[in-house]
């Protein structure tokens, strides 16, 4: 099992149609489609509204001049008569005839409307659809309308919605039942006579007012589909400078920045530099953070050498003289009985604390080559051969813990370093033994489930690893608490040895703890059959 880094996931603050999910090419082009559409809106709203306004103009003008005909209502019917020359039988061509000429037969209608004063409807020059009715006391007296070129009269339920048309002569709106939407104007034709109302249809206004808005609206559609498809072309080529910043920011990212020399060559174009714009002035402030940032990574680096050289040599300088104590104690320990029992007790702690100094040292001079970089050799390594070693060499130390092995059937073998790899099952081993009660079982198993990868475990059932100290088990002078006592000494060094040779050896290690079960794995690549 190797440890792995779960990607964050998406923003929490809103949904897939969430404006804060959207890329700033998206907000750019949709942006630049709503501002066209909302100007194309205001455009359009504007045209329909001023074109009604001259519409309604033109035809309350033509409504005055139809309504200025009404003095001569008494004679409309004798002029429209006098003006129909007689026809022969014989030529007649028929009502539709007469109609497409623009003359109708002489009706019942027409001599009604020239009796009740509306004759000014039957005048030349009347267009068609055109109403005339004559109100008297909140009541139509009379109404008919222009159907083609003829007069038909109004029903009573449509005529009623003239009773109510002042004759003040200022046009109105009107809806005249199944005739539809007027505009009409009343003018008072006597104190006996009541009111005479003109108008004419608005479907002719309506229908003009409907293909506009459709010629509109189709030409709004096409005018946001280009202006999107233009915004995305402009976008996408003013975005490419961000973009190329953006690389340059994902490569530093995936540089290892964390350890070793690190050389921060990489750096923003000179061409998205301009600090004239926006994105100049971006890659310019980055260029600028990673000329400081490798500075920085380049004095932390030196000042690790310097660490690092002073805990080598260090560490070489105190071999000798701690040899020279292990020596002489051991020297004068020969003969214990010749000595006075505080001395050889003294002497004994010397000898004893000289071994464990001598660890440490080791150990710091081991860390300090590894950090360093210096390679481990390399060979082909019986990993099942060298855990059985180690666990029978654990059990015979740790007597009062149970030991258990989970071996392949087949032996595995690895490339790597024979004695630095015993280095890291032993110290796994040690701390297991170290840092639990006696009576846990401790289980070292190997297994290939992955392909070209072998994974090392050494387990154990004993209380675990506290929640604060898991995430630094592996760093240097890390010791555990009361409930993982080191009840046998310990330098704190043993899993950041672990750690280290392991990472030189191309592999990886991992920890996870909880009451009952600890698990450290070492993941290594396999031989290559």
């Amino acid at each position: 099992m190797t440890s792995s880094i779960t990607p964050p996931g998406p923003p929490t603050g809103g949904g897939a149609w969430s404006l804060s999910a959207w890329s700033l090419r998206t907000q750019l082009v949709v942006a630049l489609v709503g501002l066209v559409a909302v100007v194309c809106a205001v455009v359009g709203t504007a045209t329909v509204v001023a074109l009604r306004q001259l519409q309604l103009s033109q035809l309350d003008a033509q409504l005055v001049a139809s309504a200025e005909r009404a003095p001569f209502a008494g004679d409309a019917f004798r002029f429209r008569s006098f003006q129909q020359p007689p026809q022969d039988p014989n030529q007649r061509g028929g009502e539709g005839q007469d109609r497409e000429l623009g003359r109708c037969p002489t009706s019942t209608v027409e001599e009604e409307a020239a009796a009740s004063g509306i004759g000014f409807l039957l005048a030349p020059g009347q267009a068609p659809g055109t109403l005339a009715a004559r109100t008297a006391d909140g009541s139509v007296m009379a109404a008919a309308a222009l159907v083609g070129f003829c007069p038909t009269t109004v029903s009573s339920a449509d005529a009623a919605a003239l009773a109510d048309v002042a004759g003040d002569g200022v046009p109105r709106t009107v809806h005249v039942g199944s005739l539809g939407t007027y505009r009409v104007v009343g003018v008072t034709a006597g104190s006996e006579d009541g009111v005479l109302v003109t108008g004419v249809p608005l479907a002719g206004l309506e229908g003009t007012q409907r293909r506009l808005v459709a010629v509109e609206l189709a030409v709004a559609v096409l005018a946001m589909v280009l202006a999107g498809l233009a915004a995305a072309v402009v976008v996408r080529r003013s975005l490419r400078p961000l973009q190329r910043v953006a690389a340059t920011a994902s490569q530093v990212s995936g540089m290892p920045l964390d350890r070793g020399e690190v050389d921060l060559a990489v750096r923003v174009p000179a061409r998205d530099t301009d600090r004239r714009t926006e994105v100049g002035q971006v890659g310019a402030a980055l260029n600028t953070l990673l000329t400081r940032v490798g500075s920085a990574l380049s004095a932390r680096h030196a000042s690790e050498l310097q660490v690092r050289q002073f805990v080598a040599d260090a560490s070489h300088e105190l071999r000798t003289p701690l040899a020279s104590i292990r020596g002489y104690a051991e020297l004068v320990n020969r003969d214990p009985a010749a000595l006075p029992p505080d001395a050889a007790h003294a002497l004994g702690r010397v000898e004893s604390e000289a071994k464990r100094m001598t660890g440490l040292v080791e150990d710091l001079l081991l860390l300090a080559r590894l950090d360093a970089g210096r390679p481990l050799e390399t060979a082909v390594v019986d990993l099942t051969r060298l855990l059985l070693d180690a666990v029978s060499d654990a059990s015979a130390v740790g007597r009062d813990h149970t030991w258990r092995l989970d071996l392949p059937d087949e032996p595995v073998e690895v490339i790597g370093d024979a004695a630095r790899l015993q280095q890291v099952v032993v110290n796994l081993l040690a701390n297991a033994r170290t840092h639990t009660p006696p009576g846990t079982t401790v289980t070292a198993g190997l297994a290939t489930t992955t392909p070209g990868r072998v994974v090392l475990s050494v387990l154990d059932d004993g209380p675990g690893i506290p929640v604060e100290l898991l995430p630094h088990v592996f760093d240097r002078f890390t010791r555990g608490d009361g409930s993982r006592s080191r009840a046998a000494g310990s330098s704190g060094l043993g899993l950041s040895i672990v750690q280290a040779i392991v990472a030189s050896s191309g592999g990886s290690v991992d920890v996870t703890s909880r009451p009952g079960q600890t698990a450290f794995l070492v993941t290594l690549p396999v031989v290559s059959v």
